[in-house]
């Protein structure tokens, strides 16, 4: 007998009750999927600890614990700010719609968490390299720098002016693309960064750094900073860019 037009056969019914029992489940995993959120990786937050070495080895030259001490309270608040806004990434909400280049939350955590995480890095790498010998460069930094520069005296010239000029920052690092080091200038946190360059020194200029000892005499505080830079220290984070 001939199925007539409004008919349905049994497959049919089945299919369709397959579909409308799987579709509930369906459309949660998938709502499950589109919300769910990235864990943030939060940066460790330093303590007395790591200025332990600085204050053992900067006492010497006139830079005190008490500097190092207020110096720390920095320190652990660039680190509790990346960290507040690592989570803040992980929960916002990333429409394009709601982004925007005047103002948005998008911009405002973005161009901020430069700030931080900068801030954080360049810390780490402050505390790490203060508090050793000093004097002229040793290893395998001091042969790049005489590469570079033609001599540490040449070098150290370039450095303290580039101390003095910086409004915050004198940083080395060492430039994969050349295979070589440069001093560059850094007036904040996170100013005048070069792509496929690893820090390896840095030295904060900023008036925290050096008012409780030197007051505004700037270049005396580099002068010390200069006679308790950690050689050693440099050429392990040298050693560990160059793989």
């Amino acid at each position: 007998m001939p199925k007539q037009p409004n008919e349905i056969s049994r497959r049919q019914v089945l299919i369709a009750g397959a579909v409308l029992t799987a579709a509930p489940g369906f459309a949660l995993s998938q709502t499950k999927e589109n919300t769910k959120r990235m864990e943030p990786k939060l940066v460790r937050v330093p303590d007395a600890n790591d200025i332990a070495k600085a204050i053992a080895g900067t006492e010497k030259v006139g830079i005190h614990a008490k500097t190092h001490e207020e110096h720390l309270k920095l320190w652990q608040g660039y680190a509790n700010k990346t960290n507040e806004i690592r989570k803040a990434l992980a929960e916002m909400d990333t429409d394009p719609a709601k982004a925007n280049q005047i103002y948005s939350q998008m911009r405002a955590l973005k161009a901020n968490y430069a700030f931080a995480y900068g801030g954080y890095l360049n810390h780490n790498v402050y505390f790490e390299t203060l508090g050793g010998a000093g004097g002229p460069a040793t290893g395998e930094v001091a042969t790049l720098i005489n590469e570079a520069y033609g001599s540490f005296e040449k070098w150290a010239a370039d450095w303290k002016a580039t101390g003095i000029a910086g409004r915050g920052w004198a940083f080395l690092a060492y430039d994969h693309e050349e295979g070589r080091v440069h001093n560059y200038i850094g007036d904040a946190q996170d100013t005048f960064p070069a792509w496929n360059n690893t820090l390896i020194l840095a030295m904060d200029v900023y008036e925290h750094a050096y008012y409780l000892d030197f007051t505004t005499a700037r270049a005396k505080y580099i002068d010390a900073y200069m006679q308790v830079i950690d050689w050693n220290a440099v050429n392990a984070r040298l050693k560990k860019a160059r793989g």
